[in-house]
């Protein structure tokens, strides 16, 4: 009897496992090619891997807006920061070789390495760059790198004058910086730059062919989609930007298809066919939580999640009481998301190009179908939540509405100009051009903006180029009790470049 009961619970879990994955592809790829309409989104790309196969693509839209060109699962974006996975696995490589420690002070490697403290600066390892514990506050000094022309060295030695956000070790603030400091010590290890480790420890390996870790890649390889920003609700084409320097936190750009690559791999734990390339030593510790999140475990929310962190490279949490490892990413004009359910061997991509992007509803939605789940809507619940955040987000609106029209300056054009300089980032000049004031950044002249009298000592910051992060921006003049210029506050309101870190203060009329 006993037997009899036990394999009739085996067939009844084998049924199970098989209706679970029994998904409809043609009401998932029609629900996906809905969804890309309603976000008004340029084009998504979204695959799904199960059991060591990618067993679904979906392509959807145009590859930029206002051609017919349509994307497939060749089609490349840039991941942004689900690279930081890959700059993780290849310090896994690098430990298992005995090249360096998880352990090991950052310091010993690179001597220049300073942050907010000394005795911090020298007690900061390896790990600690890779799990956002070190100090800064989040995104904080991305203004340094974001369009500028500083080697990695450079942009490290100025993360000295960043603000402490909390304790070391005592918080948890994502850091671009730390991630563009570990592919320096990638560099000092190997003597090879980040791109050349990751193509010889990862791309090539796993047969990731049309995978490239810079922009100068894609005339070459072809078939890539055009990154777009969100002006008046509108998708405008943008170009693309070089983020080769700081590839170690976002450099990867590939597809649906090399990606897949990707996930398998992880989903099979860094074996690729008979190649370990990734120890259980090594996978079991970046996918060990570093630093975690306060979870509400009185209210508990629809997917009844009991811990959340951040692992080496990976966010971890669970998912309807399965081990979710995921990162997304965001680049200038395309926003991406890769997503594990190792006890599941499910893994979901999704690649966009524009800035309101639906990757969140498209991953759980395809998870959902795939684990056998309550059917939600996610797309039209994250719809409506996110138009109703931007309606309620007055941060542009307030500082238009408090513009106090028919102020002059304090002082005649001349008395504005000068060069200007910043800790973080260098000289920054002010100058008088054709009757108009002229900003522009010695090191990101991609920054670079004509001034427009706002109100008092206050202009409005118009800029050359149009950007995806940010748009309408003010510079205030301080003046001390003379009206002498001393320094100039920026305010940019948007959530992931901070110009008034910049902090400029005046050397030279």
């Amino acid at each position: 009897m006993k037997k009899l009961i036990g394999s009739l619970l085996l067939t009844f879990a084998l049924l199970f496992q098989v209706s679970a994955q029994n998904v409809d592809l043609k009401a998932l790829d029609a629900y996906f090619a809905k969804m890309t309409q309603d976000w008004g989104i340029p084009s998504a790309t979204i695959g799904v891997v199960k059991d060591g196969e990618l067993v679904f693509t979906g392509s959807y839209g145009v590859k930029e807006e206002g051609k017919k060109a349509k994307p497939n699962e060749h089609t490349l974006y840039a991941t942004a920061s689900n690279s930081k996975a890959f700059t993780s696995a290849v310090m896994g490589m690098l430990v298992q070789e005995g090249k360096l420690g998880w352990n090991d002070k950052v310091k010993d490697y690179l001597p220049y390495f300073e942050v907010y403290d000394r005795w911090v600066s020298d007690e900061v390892t390896v790990r600690d760059l890779l799990c956002h514990r070190v100090g800064l506050g989040t995104f904080s000094g991305d203004v340094i790198w974001y369009k500028s022309d500083f080697t990695a060295e450079e942009i490290i030695k100025r993360i000295q004058y960043l603000p402490k956000a909390y304790d070391f070790r005592a918080g948890y603030g994502y850091s671009n910086l730390m991630y563009v400091t570990a592919g320096e010590l990638i560099k000092k290890v190997t003597g090879k730059s980040w791109g050349e480790n990751v193509q010889e420890r990862i791309l090539d390996p796993l047969g990731m062919d049309r995978t490239i870790t810079t922009i100068k890649g894609l005339g070459a390889k072809g078939n890539f989609a055009t990154p777009h920003a969100r002006v008046d609700e509108k998708n405008v084409p943008i170009e693309w930007e070089d983020w080769e320097t700081v590839g170690a936190t976002g450099g990867i750009i590939s597809s649906i298809s090399d990606m897949a690559k990707w996930m398998i791999f992880n989903l099979n734990h860094g074996i690729h066919g008979k190649d370990t390339l990734l120890s259980a030593a090594t996978r079991n510790l970046v996918w060990t939580p570093h630093n975690s999140f306060t979870v509400n475990q009185v209210n508990r929310n629809s997917f009844n999640t009991h811990f959340s962190g951040y692992g080496l490279g990976w966010g971890l949490r669970d998912y309807h009481g399965k081990l979710m490892v995921r990162h997304t990413g965001g680049y200038d004009g395309m926003i991406t998301a890769v997503t594990l359910i190792p006890d599941e061997n499910l893994g979901v991509v999704v690649l966009t190009n524009g800035m309101k992007s639906p990757i969140t509803a498209a991953t759980y939605y395809a998870l959902d179908r795939f684990m056998g789940e309550e059917e939600k809507d996610w797309s039209g619940s994250m719809l409506s939540s996110r138009n109703k955040n931007q309606s309620e987000d007055k941060r542009i609106s307030s500082r238009k509405e408090k513009r106090i029209k028919g102020t002059k300056p304090s002082l005649a054009l001349a008395g504005y100009t000068g060069t200007y300089h910043s800790k973080i980032h260098g000289p920054i000049y002010v100058k008088e051009e054709g009757g108009a004031l002229k900003l522009s950044f010695k090191h990101a002249p991609a920054l670079n903006a004509t001034l427009r009298h706002w109100h008092y000592d206050v202009w409005e910051i118009d800029w050359e180029q149009r950007h995806a992060w940010f748009s309408f921006g003010t510079l205030k003049f301080n003046l001390d009790n003379n009206l002498t210029v001393k320094g100039l506050d920026f305010d940019v309101p948007n959530d992931d470049i901070f110009f008034e870190e910049l902090k400029p203060y005046r050397v030279n009329p």
